[in-house]
């Protein structure tokens, strides 16, 4: 039989997480994103809890092509546009809108229009707005727009921004302030619809912001965007990915004996500890120190000593039944329900969620748990992939 370790993702969580970027976001059309192959729990897997969504958001043209291979034939933006002249012919073919925000592609775009004519694209022209990674200086936006409404190839505008700061302050003020307002102030004289809202914006500040479409990202997939001032439940939000595992070992330590690698943890009393199936070869986190959350059979616990590349250590000093072949999860939901979010895992590992979510590894099995969710009715309840 394979090693226990299994990723399970609920189809249930992940279409709950979306209504809720739906009632937060009222009257913007919400794009679910499902870069990074859906933040690790992949592309083909979510798809069917997603399709209520308005569009979805990606980067690359091989997950993009992904989605119409699966049927979708609504709206899929590539976040970071085009990377070469050529993929204008796989957007033509595929039939997606894309990002600018660069000199070099709008020649692209002239330039393809030339050879084709018919093309049209819709187009979201990027902002830096001060995040300093993509887009166009707002003393460049209005000549870049300017330019880009002149070209025949572009079927649409859409202005595009993304903030560094929604889910915190920047420099003493709310984090959305300053890119805003110097956002508001450029746009205001090329009137389009406009994305602004990442999923920390959606959650915090819908009732401020004017974002026509909304990039709903970490929040669909269980995870808090400003954890710890907010956690999933106070966003009402579900785990979406369980990563589930077993003990295949107990080891019975006394006072001064010392657990794996490095002998970073010693016994201080007699006590009962677990082997897991999981290391840092499946995803997980090898800088997650003692201390870090778990639950076995339900029951929160912790990890003790360094996590080595296909086994990591529990105390089972609060779970006295709990023997070979027990339940452990190392973040999401326990079989019997009990629940220990990404969020808290990431924070005792020094990380965030995203991470974690992305970094599972291609060894470790994934299933998809249907129970609760709305699909045909030929579909098993727990659906080997």
């Amino acid at each position: 039989m394979p090693r226990p370790i299994q990723a399970i993702i609920h189809l249930s969580a992940l279409a709950h997480n979306l209504q809720a970027a739906k009632r937060s976001a009222a009257g913007s059309q919400v794009y679910a994103v499902v870069k990074a192959n859906a933040y690790g729990h992949g592309i083909e897997r979510v798809y069917d809890a997603f399709k209520q969504a308005d569009g979805f958001a990606l980067l690359d043209i091989a997950e993009a092509e992904r989605l119409r291979a699966l049927g979708w034939q609504g709206d899929i933006l590539l976040l970071e546009g085009i990377f070469s002249m050529q993929d204008l012919a796989d957007c033509q073919r595929l039939q997606l809108s894309f990002s600018i925000h660069s000199a070099c592609q709008i020649e692209w775009l002239r330039q393809y229009q030339h050879s084709h004519p018919e093309a049209q694209f819709n187009i979201f022209v990027k902002m830096n707005s001060g995040m300093n990674r993509l887009g166009f200086t707002p003393e460049a936006y209005r000549s870049a727009w300017t330019e880009l409404q002149q070209l025949r190839i572009v079927r649409s505008l859409t202005h595009m921004m993304h903030f560094s700061d929604a889910d915190g302050e920047r420099f003493g003020e709310c984090g959305i302030q300053y890119q805003y307002r110097l956002f508001k102030q450029i746009i205001q004289d090329f009137p389009a619809p406009a994305t602004v809202s990442n999923s920390a914006a959606i959650l915090r500040h819908s009732a401020e912001l004017q974002s026509d479409i909304v990039r709903s990202g970490i929040m669909l997939y269980g995870s808090s965007p400003d954890y710890p001032a907010h956690s999933i439940q106070d966003w009402q939000l579900q785990p979406a990915m369980s990563l589930r595992t077993e003990i295949i070992a107990v080891q019975q330590l006394q006072a001064g004996q010392s657990v794996g690698y490095g002998s970073s943890f010693v016994a201080d009393r007699p006590m009962r500890i677990g082997i897991a199936a999981c290391g840092y070869a499946d995803g997980y986190q090898r800088t997650s120190p003692t201390g870090t959350p778990a639950l076995v059979n339900g029951q929160r616990t912790q990890l003790i000593g360094r996590v080595s590349m296909d086994m990591l250590a529990v105390d089972l000093s609060a779970v006295p039944d709990a023997d070979i072949g027990a339940e452990v999860v190392l973040w999401g939901k326990s079989s019997c329900g009990a629940a220990l979010p990404i969020d808290e895992v990431a924070r005792a590992s020094g990380t965030v969620g995203y991470e974690l979510m992305c970094a599972v590894t291609q060894r470790v099995q994934f299933a998809i748990d249907r129970a609760e969710f709305s699909a045909p009715s030929q579909l098993k309840s727990l659906e080997e992939t």
